[in-house]
């Protein structure tokens, strides 16, 4: 029996996330059925962790196991030949048999990304999420740094979604701003909540707006309380850049 680790990139706009269930396509079922028929066997992909329904990724990665004796460079040139144009196996390479890809995952990195010009754009519609407001980054920066360290995010997490806890660790959390008008959030942690990002930026653009401050945001994360925060912001902003072990 050989481990097989995969990293994937992928558009997640026609998926219902990646986990699989019974309704709508999601990635880790598409990409089941077309192992299954690269080795003729049944495969079970155990990814990092879940996206949710229209979140894209860089750099998924997930592992199966199979006795297929078929070479790596092959599998990958094959298996992307099956898969659709939004899917692509970056690197598909034989691994220890004990590698597991969400238990030994030490860190993750996502990026979200924010279109702030007057102007949406007719190319990126589908990758950022478009606000003609000027933001005030540097009260976003500030506030931003409050997020660093261990903390209970429960204000950041979809409500109703059952963890054993909700304190996590943030290695880093930035904005950076590039020429082409788009500013990237990028936030590291051992681990994320459901909706976790996307309730942190939907918070922090509040702040940018002027509807509250950097110590406001912090009393937010504070309280613990979801109600307290702001929106949820759009899944298409949002990348799973890498994963890290």
């Amino acid at each position: 029996m050989r481990t097989i680790k995969l990293i994937i990139e992928y558009d997640g706009a026609n998926y219902q996330g990646w986990q699989v269930q019974p309704k709508g396509p999601t990635l880790q079922g598409l990409l089941e059925e077309k192992l299954r028929l690269l080795t003729g066997e049944p495969i079970h992909l155990f990814g990092s962790g879940r996206t949710d329904a229209g979140v894209h990724a860089l750099g998924q990665v997930a592992h199966f196991k199979t006795q297929s004796p078929m070479e790596v460079h092959s599998m990958k040139r094959a298996l992307n030949s099956l898969l659709p144009r939004d899917i692509v196996i970056q690197s598909l390479k034989e691994v220890e048999d004990s590698f597991h890809a969400r238990k030994h995952a030490k860190s993750k990195v996502y990026e979200y990304r924010i279109l702030n010009r007057d102007l949406r754009s007719a190319f990126f519609r589908n990758y950022v999420w478009h606000i003609p407001q000027k933001l005030n980054l540097i009260e976003m920066t500030k506030a931003t740094k409050g997020l660093i360290g261990e903390h209970d995010f429960s204000a950041f997490r979809s409500v109703g979604t059952p963890t054993r806890t909700a304190i996590r660790k943030v290695i880093r959390a930035e904005w950076k701003k590039g020429r082409d008008g788009v500013l990237r959030f990028e936030i590291e942690a051992t681990g994320f909540l459901k909706q976790m990002v996307r309730a942190i930026v939907g918070t922090l653009i509040e702040v940018g707006k002027g509807k509250i401050n950097a110590e406001d945001f912090k009393k937010i994360l504070e309280s613990k309380d979801r109600k307290k925060a702001g929106p949820t912001a759009p899944a298409h902003g949002l990348f799973l850049k890498e994963v890290k072990y």
